[in-house]
């Protein structure tokens, strides 16, 4: 699938600022400073639509990019940093809202950090996903910083901490943006679930045979 069209649409800040849509969302979420914009970037070939910074809880409010005019890639705030302590229930009912109640929200790619073995805030919102049958997958970031055998193990641990907790592992993916790796396969995944959609015209929120990529 061919992206010839980024725009920015919106900074979401507040649950009631949500505007009516009927395009399909793609949700990119995960702990502060995993590499959230650098990969949207990354996604769209671009290195300005998305901010980059190496400081981690700067991506603040619901960033919506409309793509090729037919989806939103959607950039979330990320989990467990704030610079200010009283805005933290805040973000996270707009968060909360966001991924749980909006309609549009077709996938969300769960961003971790593959240098870092999965924390309990991970295991904590995968628990949440798995409740509200949100259909997500795992994207293992930064993979060149790190050895394979490393990347492996840490993997290899994530693996076995989620099948403890919940019964299977979901689709993953490990990607670089350095390198320019795993973007193909994280596009097809959009460009089959939009093809999805389109041809069975049915609700986002429905039960979800994922397409193979």
């Amino acid at each position: 699938m061919k992206i010839f069209s980024v725009k920015f649409k919106k900074s979401i800040e507040n649950s009631n600022q949500f505007f009516y849509s009927t395009f399909p969302e793609y949700a990119f979420y995960g702990r502060s400073n995993v590499g959230k914009s650098s990969l949207i970037n990354f996604i769209v070939n671009s290195k300005k639509e998305a901010k980059v910074s190496s400081y981690p809880g700067r991506t603040k409010f619901i960033n919506f990019f409309l793509i090729n005019h037919k989806w939103y890639l959607i950039d979330l705030p990320g989990y467990g940093y704030s610079f200010q302590k009283n805005r933290i229930i805040e973000k996270k009912k707009l968060i909360k809202d966001y991924i749980f109640y909006r309609t549009n929200l077709v996938y969300l790619f769960l961003l971790i950090d593959c240098r870092i073995i999965i924390q309990k805030l991970d295991l904590d919102f995968i628990k949440k996903l798995k409740t509200y049958k949100i259909h997500f997958c795992i994207v293992f970031t930064k993979t060149d910083k790190i050895n394979s055998k490393i990347l492996d193990r840490n993997i290899n641990y994530c693996k076995e901490k989620i099948e403890k907790n919940f019964f299977s592992m979901p689709k993953y993916f490990k990607v670089s943006v350095k390198k320019k790796y795993g973007r193909e396969k994280l596009i097809q995944i959009i460009k089959n679930l939009n093809e999805y959609f389109e041809f069975k015209k049915k609700p986002y929120r429905e039960k979800l045979i994922i397409p193979n990529s």
